[in-house]
């Protein structure tokens, strides 16, 4: 069967984010999604919320139809990494990136780095994604900065033979699902999509627009202004 997750977003939980979960998983659900990875900063608040407010379940099944996958974009040494399809410390960041593939494979994770050919943000570079054990790459990220960012990443991915992801990384709760990712597996549950993943060629590609660009950028100075000095 083929499902529709936004696989990269960020709540209220992540620093220069704005949305709570509720408001996400009702925007992608409107939007025809199956499932949403919320994907918070170095931490995974998110899952303990999602769990205690019973939008998320243990054991890995969906709650009505819809399946909230649980995950971390960690800031490692050497950049950004998603992290799907566990819980994982929040103490990881400025961990190097082979140790955080190390700790999510062992918890029967995947890994993924976003947006890692755009200049203006904190992806991996391909000089150190070419020593991790990948299994697959964020190859169209609906708020890169430049197109050729996007292709760049396309490119490497079809070099190594690796799945393809397309993600919204909302940081507003509109945003989400405006880029996605078609996953074929044989049942919406945990263990059957996280398998899948690393298989995945098939996107939906939007970008951004330039208000869900003004309300990140808003985000960011609220962030800002509220960091101790």
């Amino acid at each position: 069967m083929r499902f529709r997750f936004d696989l990269h977003s960020h709540s209220f939980f992540s620093s220069d984010g704005v949305s709570r979960p509720e408001e996400m998983i009702a925007v992608a659900k409107s939007k025809g999604l199956d499932g949403l990875a919320i994907t918070d900063h170095n931490n995974c608040d998110s899952v303990d919320y999602l769990l205690k407010e019973g939008l998320m379940r243990e054991d890995g099944l969906p709650v009505d139809g819809f399946l909230m996958i649980p995950g971390v974009e960690v800031t490692t040494a050497e950049g950004h990494l998603l992290c799907l399809g566990v819980r994982l410390p929040d103490d990881l960041k400025g961990t190097p990136a082979e140790d955080v593939c190390r700790l999510t494979h062992e918890a029967g994770g995947i890994v993924i780095p976003p947006h890692p050919y755009d200049k203006f943000r904190a992806g991996i570079r391909e000089s150190v994604l070419e020593t991790l054990p990948l299994d697959a790459v964020e190859v169209f990220n609906a708020a890169t900065t430049l197109d050729r960012h996007n292709r760049q990443a396309r490119g490497y991915a079809k070099k190594k033979g690796l799945g393809m992801l397309a993600s919204s990384d909302a940081h507003h709760a509109s945003m989400i699902g405006t880029a996605h990712t078609l996953v074929e597996a044989e049942e919406l549950t945990l263990p059957s999509v996280i398998k899948q993943i690393p298989n995945c060629y098939l996107t939906v590609e939007r970008y951004q627009g330039f208000r869900a660009c003004l309300q990140k950028t808003f985000a960011n100075v609220r962030r800002l202004a509220r960091r101790p000095r």
